[in-house]
């Protein structure tokens, strides 16, 4: 069983599947800017190299994963190796860790 709880009217009840409102629902997708160019990642490579001009180092013991850290801080940064895996909680944690040069968008 799944869905959403749904509290209308003083009474709670499950939506199956999502579809609040009578209609489907519409899965928004989301994806990682570079501020300052203004460009979507699309690529491993484009992250790799933008996080590399902002001081991060990638390691590369573990091959199911991308994993970088900055010289001086407690920051890491685990990404599955298959950018298909790549989801939006991987994105926010690389916005949070990187305020100023990232963030997330609906397209």
């Amino acid at each position: 069983m799944s869905g959403v709880w749904v509290f209308k009217n003083g009474v709670v009840r499950l939506v199956e599947n999502g579809a609040a409102g009578g209609g489907e629902a519409v899965r928004k997708r989301k994806a990682l800017v570079h501020t300052p160019s203004g460009q979507v990642v699309r690529s491993y490579a484009e992250l790799e190299a933008e996080l590399r001009a902002l001081g991060w180092e990638r390691y590369y013991e573990d091959p199911v994963l991308y994993q970088f850290h900055k010289r001086g801080s407690l920051d890491l940064i685990s990404l599955p190796a298959d950018f298909a895996r790549f989801s939006s909680v991987h994105m926010y944690d690389i916005v949070i860790k990187n305020r100023e040069s990232f963030r997330v968008v609906d397209i």
